[in-house]
Parts: C-alpha cells; sequence; structure tokens
C-alpha cells in the first residue's frame, strides 16, 4: 500500500474487519445524509463471518478528514463522493464489491457503479432517491417549494432542524433511542458541511444514471417513508435492468435501524439467492 492509498483511508475513516483471506468477498457500506458509519451498526456484523467488511464515511461526515470536504469543487456534486469511494477501493485493491449504500450514499454508490463496474458485483440500496423533487409526471415526494423551506430551517437553526427533522426521518413512532441516535449523528456533523451536503443532496438528478447501472441490485423500501416514497423505489425498480424491490412494513427512512432483521433477511437471500421473500 503506497502512501497516498494511506492517506486516502484515513480521510475516509476506512474501517475493515471481519474474515480475510484471498477467497472472501468483501461488503462495503456507505450511509447518508447526516449520519456516518456507525449508522450500520446493527447490519455489518451480520456479515463479519463470511465477508471482509469495510466501513467509511463521507468526506465531511464522521471521523473523516474534514479539511478534504471541497464545497465549490469536488464536492459540489454527488458525483464527487462517487469518485471518493472510487479511490478507496483502488486503495484497497478491491473488485467485485457488494455495495450497500443508504438513501443519497445509494446514489453515490450507482454514480460510481456506472463508472468502474468491474469493482461491483452487487448493489443494496437502501431508501434510495434519484430525484427528491416532483417534475413532469415523476413523483420523487417534495415539491420545490418544500426543498426550499427545508434548506431555510436549516440555514436558520440547525440544531433545531436536526431535532425536527431527526423524528421525521427515522419515523415518528419509531424508539426515542433511535430517534435519539440520529438526532445526535445529525449535532455532531458540522453544520456548514451539513448544509452544504443537504443542498447537494436535495438538488440532485441521478435518474440518467439508472439506465447505464447493469450489476444485480436490491432496492430496500420502506413501506412508509415520506423523505422517498414507495413511488420512488418502484421507480428505480423499473428504470434497472437487473433489480428486484423488497418493500418493508416499517416507517421512516431508516430501515436498517428502524427494522434491521426484516432489512437482512432481504439481504440474505439477495446476496445467496439472488430472489427476496
Amino acid at each position: 500500500m503506497t502512501p497516498n492509498d494511506t492517506s486516502v483511508l484515513e480521510r475516509s475513516h476506512v474501517t475493515v474487519s471481519g474474515a480475510t483471506g484471498p477467497n472472501k468477498p468483501t461488503i462495503l457500506f456507505l450511509h447518508g445524509l447526516g449520519g456516518d458509519q456507525s449508522d450500520w451498526r446493527l447490519i455489518a456484523p451480520h456479515f463479519e463471518d463470511q465477508y471482509q467488511v469495510v466501513l467509511m464515511d463521507l468526506v465531511g461526515a464522521g471521523q473523516s478528514d474534514q479539511s478534504a470536504y471541497q464545497p465549490a469543487t469536488k464536492h459540489s456534486t454527488l458525483a464527487g463522493h462517487a469518485d471518493d469511494l472510487l479511490q478507496v477501493l483502488s486503495a484497497l485493491a478491491l473488485h467485485d464489491v457488494v455495495f450497500v449504500g443508504h438513501s443519497v450514499a445509494s446514489m453515490i454508490g450507482v454514480i460510481a457503479a456506472v463508472r468502474e463496474p468491474e469493482r461491483f458485483s452487487k448493489m443494496v440500496l437502501v431508501s434510495p432517491s434519484p430525484r427528491f423533487i416532483n417534475e413532469n409526471g415523476y413523483a420523487g415526494g417534495f415539491e420545490q417549494k418544500d426543498i426550499n423551506e427545508l434548506l431555510a430551517a436549516m440555514e436558520g437553526d440547525y440544531n433545531g432542524w436536526s431535532h425536527g427533522f431527526a423524528p421525521v426521518m427515522m419515523g415518528q413512532n419509531e424508539s426515542p433511542e433511535l430517534v435519539m441516535g440520529l438526532t445526535n449523528s445529525f449535532v455532531r456533523t458540522n453544520p456548514e458541511i451539513a448544509k452544504h451536503f443537504a443542498r447537494v443532496t436535495f438538488f440532485s438528478d441521478t435518474r440518467a444514471e439508472l439506465g447505464f447501472l447493469t450489476i444485480p441490485t436490491l432496492i430496500v423500501q420502506s413501506a412508509h417513508d415520506i423523505i422517498a416514497p414507495l413511488a420512488v423505489g418502484t421507480y428505480i425498480n423499473e428504470q434497472l435492468a437487473d433489480s428486484r424491490l423488497k418493500v418493508i412494513e416499517t416507517g421512516g427512512h431508516c430501515p436498517h435501524l428502524s427494522a434491521p432483521q426484516q432489512t437482512l433477511s432481504a439481504m440474505d437471500h439477495f446476496l445467496h439467492h439472488e430472489t427476496v421473500l
């Protein structure tokens, strides 16, 4: 491993655990807006017996190198984050990786997989959304004014926004511990980076990328998610060449936290049988 590879892994706070050996496959997890790699604490350990498990933080989040976040250039689009992901895979000399991404990280993974498909074997997209804004017959879940108001609320009072948005994202009926954990994750994030990344996220449009993704894909969708409604999961499933959709009976935007066993069951069936129950 070169010094440059080491700096890439430190930049993205990459951690590796689980099975080792030349024939062991790798599974990589990437978190969404306001989170960090700890978001996968109920999911990732399940795979450590059979996989090399790679966790990383998006640049600007968690324990990543905050100074590496470039809002005016590289990280002004999701493509910059896809570059970061591909650099991590290159630094670890990984190919045929199972990628698991949540929310916007799902689409970061899609962009990366379209660019370098040989790096990926399967994709698991948890609560993905290629476009959050309704337009021209596409139902993304939000009107333009809704996004403008959400971003204005972040700008006006980031801590207050975090306490109000976390229950919506997690699901109003979920345990207080899960809601508080997500709230604290938002609060720990650098507010300026979080506000910038939120703007990049909610204004992004990666629908055109979907037609170029040929890697087998599982879409895990909450049945009651107001951030990425069921119509969005259905849309992605229709656009992809090789995908299957699993709807989990839970609320909120984080089924890997609110319904980890159902999420794991869907993933296991997909990874081992290429089907879902």
